[in-house]
């Protein structure tokens, strides 16, 4: 996608699942969420270590699952996106994860890329995009 396709993408995005959130300031995970949430944005980090407590302001959940039900409570509204900062390895996981909830978009953090996974979503109707920021696609 171009980046001009890819902002179109993120403009129509409010709902944003942050998988591997990260609670150290120096973290891609941590800058990235403080960005969006700055922009606008609603994100709902995940990480299963930092699950109960609070995250620049934002309630932190174990699963991608909770963190669907807490919007979907709270917001009545879907989830639009799942943006991962985990090794690309857990990728499947997280892709079965964001179908089961309804996802419509499953964005790799760079580096974050896994064939089988991203195939597994997009043949599910999900919008797959890997390898790339939002940070930098919205600077």
């Amino acid at each position: 996608m171009s980046d001009t396709s890819l902002k179109r993408l993120l403009d129509s995005v409010e709902t944003i699942i942050l998988v591997g959130a990260s609670e150290k300031q120096h973290r891609d995970s941590y800058r990235i969420m403080a960005f969006l949430l700055e922009r606008g944005y609603s994100v709902f980090p995940v990480n299963p270590r930092l699950a109960g407590s609070d995250l620049l302001g934002q309630p932190v959940f174990a699963s991608i699952t909770e963190a669907a039900d807490h919007i979907e409570k709270t917001l009545n509204k879907p989830v639009d996106m799942v943006e991962v900062f985990r090794d690309p390895a857990h990728l499947g996981e997280i892709a079965k994860e964001a179908i089961a909830v309804g996802a419509r978009i499953l964005w790799g953090q760079l580096g974050v890329q896994n064939a089988a996974a991203e195939a597994e979503a997009r043949h599910a109707g999900l919008t797959v995009v890997t390898n790339q920021c939002p940070k930098i696609i919205l600077r």
